[in-house]
Parts: C-alpha cells; structure tokens; sequence
C-alpha cells in the first residue's frame, strides 16, 4: 500500500530547527521502507541554513528562493518540483515520530482522498496541540477551530476541516491541479485552511488519523523572528480574505457587517489599532480576491462540482452520527 513520497520542508532562519528534527524526519522516511525524497526549500536565510543542509546532508535536495518570498511560495516552490506520488508538507519545527507514516497509506487507496493529517502533541506529551477539525459557521464567518477525534483509535473515517500545514501527507497530483497554497496568503497563516477549503469542495476528502502522531515547536519558525504586531496584522488580514474568497450568498453580502461590528470595533474600542492595518490590506488585496474566486470557479466547473462549504460541513457532521467522540 505504500506510496513514494516528497517531503518538502519549507526554512526561514531554522537552521536551529534544522539540527533538531531533520534526523527524525529521515529515521521516518526510511522505516516507511518505501522511495522518498527530501526537500528544504529556503526561503533566503542568513543564518547558515543552506551551508548547514550542503554539509550535514548531502542527500537532501535544496532548493533555494531568489528573494524571500513567504511560507506559500517556498512551498509551492517545492511542489513543483516534487517528483513522487504523494507529498508531506511539514514544518521546520516538527519532529516525525519513527513510524509516523504507518497508519496514513490506507487512505490513499481511496480514489476521492486529498490527505491526511497526524495528531499533533505538544514536546512534553501533556497535550494534543491539533487533532482534527470541525467546520461551522459563526454567523457569517466560516471557522474550523473546534478539535475533535474518535474514541475509536481505528476508525478510518475521521473528517477534518483541514489538513494543517505542519505535516500534511496529501495526493501529489490532487495538490498540483490546486496549483498549491494560494500565494494571496504570503507571507503566512490561513493558507493550509483555503487549500483544504478548495479540496473538499471539489469532492476530494481529508482525513485524521489519530494513531499517527508528530511533536511541534508551535511557532517555532516565526515567533522569535517576526514582531508580534506584525504577525496579528497578517493573521487577521488573511482570515479576512479567507471569508472574502469562500463566503457565498447571503452570508457574503452580510459578512461586512459582522466583521465591522464584531471584530473592528470592539478592537479598535480596546486600543487594538492594528487592525486597521489588517482591514486595509484586506482592501487592498480585493483584486486578488476576485481573481482566487475565479480562479476556483473554473476549477469546480473543470471538476463538475456544485459543492459549497455549506455541503461540506453537512459531510463533516453527518459522520459524527454514528460516532463517539471526544471534543477537546
């Protein structure tokens, strides 16, 4: 049931994540006993990044940006040029466990499977960080950030809303027709939510598997570099464009109300200034905007799907009837 594998790691100034967990991933990739590559695609780092990578590891293709370009484009930099039939995008700051891809080649056996994501724990094993996610709606806003999973360790049939971009193993050929993470997202955040959007809504499912697991550094790769301003802006101007490319109807044309009345005021009420930054750029990216619904209109028409998040969440929930679950 294996399948060959990319494994593509995006860095920014990580070799310090890079000394850490690169063996883990290579111990993971070679237990699977099945073809792989590897591939660190930088992001332009000055820390010693690519000399560490061209002297610890020979075997490790690196590919290097012309300019420093974002989480979105150095991924899809690697994308383009995975050669295998799946490919794992996993962060810098992930250590694999040994056997993490065991319990993940069923799903690929399924003809409508996007991908699958493991359990995420935090270091000390207190905790699962991220487990899969239900999908709903908060008035007009779509939100995915309520964790479930089944009390069942074997269930094969656990959803979940997306497939988080810290170690998402998911179909090569499926991806490349998504062209990717949408670049509207760069430098970081809600791309990996937009990329799972897109997928279930052309019919393609994604998967938990809770019986696989990896460790995260959460924020590893950007907390101690980018000031934490600048990371609200960019998290709360990407949640606004996520709305503005998958809301339909009714919620589409109210949204602008809830997000004025619900998230700016109260902000702004609060001495949360940055928000306006974040509510300008959101602006200012309208173009783009049109041009990624459009983009995924002429997929969906290629695909001949008539699906909508509100149909996806039907999916979600409809398969958690016949299911124990524990909500975390």
């Amino acid at each position: 049931m294996q399948k060959s594998v990319s494994i593509i790691i995006p860095n920014y100034n990580g070799k310090h994540l890079l000394e850490k967990y690169l063996p883990s991933v290579l111990t993971a990739a070679e237990n699977a006993q099945t073809t792989f590559e590897v591939i660190v695609v930088d992001d332009r780092s000055n820390d010693g990044s690519i000399q560490f990578v061209i002297l610890n590891y020979p075997n490790v293709r690196l590919l290097m940006n012309d300019k420093n370009r974002g989480f979105s484009y150095t991924c899809n930099h690697g994308i383009r040029e995975a050669e295998h039939e799946l490919i794992l995008l996993l962060n810098s700051d992930v250590k694999l466990t040994p056997d993490y891809f065991e319990h993940q080649w069923k799903y690929f056996a399924r003809p409508d499977t996007f991908g699958v994501m493991g359990r995420i724990m935090s270091f000390d094993e207190s905790r699962i960080e991220d487990a899969a996610r239900l999908l709903y709606y908060s008035g007009c806003r779509i939100k995915a950030n309520k964790f479930y999973y089944s009390e069942d360790p074997t269930d094969e049939n656990v959803y979940t809303a997306y497939l988080s971009g810290a170690n998402a193993l998911v179909d090569a050929n499926k991806l490349k027709q998504l062209l990717g993470f949408d670049e509207i997202y760069s430098p970081f955040s809600s791309e990996d939510f937009d990329l799972s959007l897109r997928a279930w809504q052309l019919g393609w499912k994604c998967y938990y598997e809770h019986q696989s697991y990896c460790f995260h550094q959460v924020s590893g790769s950007t907390k101690t570099q980018i000031k934490s301003s600048f990371i609200k802006k960019i998290y709360y101007r990407n949640r606004y464009i996520l709305q503005g490319i998958h809301l339909q109807g009714i919620r589409r044309i109210l949204w602008p109300f809830q997000q004025i009345f619900s998230e700016l005021l109260p902000k702004i009420i609060t001495s949360k200034l940055w928000v306006l930054d974040s509510y300008k750029d959101y602006h200012a990216h309208e173009e783009a905007i049109l041009s990624s619904r459009k983009r995924f209109a002429d997929l969906k028409k290629k695909y001949n799907s008539n699906l909508n998040i509100s149909d996806v969440i039907a999916l979600i929930n409809e398969s958690l009837e016949t299911k124990k679950i524990k909500r975390l």
